[in-house]
């Protein structure tokens, strides 16, 4: 982020780094010898950078950056600095411009979980929402696989392996139909990271018409910890299932919607007063011209 404000400063595109030398990250850009170096030593991997993005395009996974238009418009509107430079994604980035529903919970969840999930991601789906998840095991995928059935889309925001992922011939055969977009901000082999999970919970609530929380402990995990922000930066509006759960009850004491069987899915039906919907980070710059992939 540093680096995008001064190269804007100078008026410079970032295509300029390649024809720089160390003592241009020094003089131009006032960088310490030791931050030059560690530059010189990222421009240098472009050669297996090309190479790895070859690799995975072969695979069906490609690379998104804030330079393309097709990057998250809800994420740039919200988010601002907070936007990753890249996602890897496979599927139709088509799927990333349709109103969707967020769903979020546990991973261990019970028949009443599964049961008020289907009800409420019908609902949402026939109120022409597409939906927007984790991707994880319990509620995320749950939530997903029902807004296929229900014939809607899903955009899933992982944050491990999408290779392995991608081994799922149903998954695969959902993503060839333009059913569902896999997004994630770490390499195709990753594994999972703790802090990757709860990062890319901002994502979901900022892509969000408004999310709907199913099931949430009290005090920990990903799904308190999102709600939670979310909450405070009140990206979307937060649904909560009314129910006796301690951490359902405590983010509807919180401010969450308590929402229950008879709700009818329309998260647009409370709007937000204007002054809530700006972003807590640096909103993007807004030109006439396509963005860099510095542009912020």
């Amino acid at each position: 982020g540093e680096l995008a404000e001064q190269l804007i400063s100078l008026k410079l595109q970032p295509e300029i780094l390649l024809d720089f030398e160390k003592k241009d990250f020094i003089d131009k850009l006032q960088l310490p010898e030791a931050e030059a170096d560690r530059y010189m030593r990222l421009l240098d991997r472009s050669g297996s950078l090309r190479f790895e993005l070859s690799k995975y395009e072969d695979m069906g996974i490609q690379v998104i950056t804030r330079a393309d238009s097709e990057y998250p418009k809800q994420l740039k509107k919200k988010l601002g600095n907070g936007c990753p430079p890249l996602f890897y994604y496979a599927g139709d980035l088509k799927l990333l411009n349709r109103q969707a529903v967020g769903y979020v919970g546990s991973r261990s969840v019970d028949s009443s979980d599964i049961e008020f999930t289907k009800i409420t991601v019908k609902k949402t789906v026939e109120n022409e929402y597409s939906l927007v998840s984790g991707g994880a095991k319990g509620i995320d995928s749950i939530a997903s696989s029902c807004a296929i059935n229900d014939g809607a889309s899903a955009v899933e925001y992982i944050s491990d392996s999408m290779l392995r992922k991608m081994r799922d011939p149903d998954l695969l055969q959902a993503i060839r139909e333009d059913r569902i977009l896999l997004m994630s901000v770490v390499t195709p082999t990753a594994g999972f990271n703790v802090g990757v999970a709860m990062m890319r919970n901002r994502y979901i609530y900022a892509h969000s018409s408004g999310t709907v929380v199913i099931r949430s402990d009290k005090g920990k995990g990903g799904t308190w910890a999102g709600a939670n922000e979310n909450l405070k930066k009140q990206w979307c509006h937060t649904f909560c299932r009314d129910c006796d759960y301690p951490g359902n009850r405590e983010l509807i004491r919180l401010g969450a919607i308590p929402i229950n069987e008879d709700w009818d899915g329309n998260v647009n039906a409370v709007p937000f007063p204007a002054s809530e919907m700006l972003s807590e980070e640096k909103p993007v710059q807004q030109t006439g011209k396509q963005l860099s992939l510095f542009d912020l």
